[in-house]
């Protein structure tokens, strides 16, 4: 999905000259401590700066593990939720990174159902939301599911600017031992035609991972996984080259166009909008008829598959369906 705010450019505060003053002493103290521990061979120490590359934070242990350790290393802060598809899509992209990366940012994953006063005071209005926290800073990353190469350069933009303005350049490990850190890979499927769909997903090669997805569905009508992953390259497909404002301009000037109402649908849920995206599918539904109404019937099922067939607002949206159409 296309993020917003995929550039870092002027997010870091640089009137805060005392914070980063005190950031750049803190980052060098700590590497003079971790200089003087590899000279006098003290393993004990050694094996303690052996951090996750990865961590799952809740608010008792925030403060330790972003703001404190966000003046040695930039920290990526992951908001997501078991219920968001677009996150499922999104965050084994940054583990992997995280650790391809090799100690240059630390990944904090914070669930957001779990962590509700986090996600208020960093002011998240959809998942997945990438934020960074820089000497105690915070600056919003992007937002929405995204392209690799794209979160690379976002990621490269975050690593630069943490070194020059504040002095903070992580603590390199040996690619091996990040990977040990890191979390475990995602299970390949069984399926060696939907492990290449997902690959091409994963890459950003929507059409091949269309094309991927329908070839699995052809020999495998029922592969329920190859059907969400299907919806989701479509989504990311109409989504990803849209002029967001234009999208919205039209759909506000046609209440009666479908096509512009379902092209707003798409972004709000790209953007984790998702009550905004099925309440105006099911309006489009309630006010229509014939080959438009059954259109717009058939994208909000596609949608439901992206969110998830249990999440509570899919179920929501499903019975308000249900009540438009009989």
């Amino acid at each position: 999905m296309q993020p917003r705010n995929m550039s870092i450019s002027g997010a870091v505060d640089l009137s805060a000259v005392k914070a980063a003053a005190e950031a750049r002493e803190k980052a060098e103290q700590a590497r003079a401590q971790r200089a003087a521990q590899q000279q006098e061979g003290d393993a004990p120490a050694a094996a303690a700066a052996a951090v996750p590359l990865v961590v799952d934070v809740d608010e008792a242990g925030f403060e330790q593990e972003v703001l404190q350790r966000s003046t040695e290393v930039p920290v990526v802060i992951d908001f997501w939720a078991e219920w968001c598809q677009p996150c499922k899509q999104l965050s084994p992209v940054l583990e992997r990174l995280a650790a391809e990366y090799a100690g240059k940012f630390v990944l904090a994953k914070i669930d957001v159902d779990s962590n509700q006063m986090l996600f208020q005071q960093f002011g998240v209005q959809g998942i997945p939301a990438v934020f960074a926290v820089v000497a105690g800073q915070a600056l919003p990353l992007f937002q929405g599911a995204a392209p690799e190469p794209q979160v690379r350069q976002v990621l490269d933009q975050l690593i630069a600017a943490a070194e020059q303005r504040f002095g903070i350049v992580g603590q390199p490990v040996d690619p091996e031992q990040a990977a040990q850190a890191g979390p475990r890979p995602p299970a390949v499927p069984q399926n060696p035609a939907l492990a290449a769909a997902h690959a091409a997903l994963d890459s950003g090669d929507l059409n091949g991972a269309i094309q991927a997805y329908e070839n699995v569905l052809t020999d495998h009508p029922a592969e329920e996984e190859a059907r969400i992953g299907l919806a989701q390259a479509r989504l990311l497909q109409r989504v990803h080259a849209a002029d967001q404002e234009r999208v919205r301009r039209d759909a506000a000037e046609r209440p009666a166009d479908v096509a512009a109402q379902l092209a707003v649908a798409d972004l709000d849920l790209a953007g984790g909008h998702v009550e905004d995206a099925f309440s105006r599918i099911v309006s489009t539904v309630q006010r229509t008829a014939g080959d438009d109404r059954e259109t717009a019937r058939v994208r909000l099922l596609e949608l439901f598959d992206v969110v998830g067939g249990d999440d509570p607002r899919v179920v929501a949206a499903r019975q308000a369906l249900a009540r438009v159409l009989f």
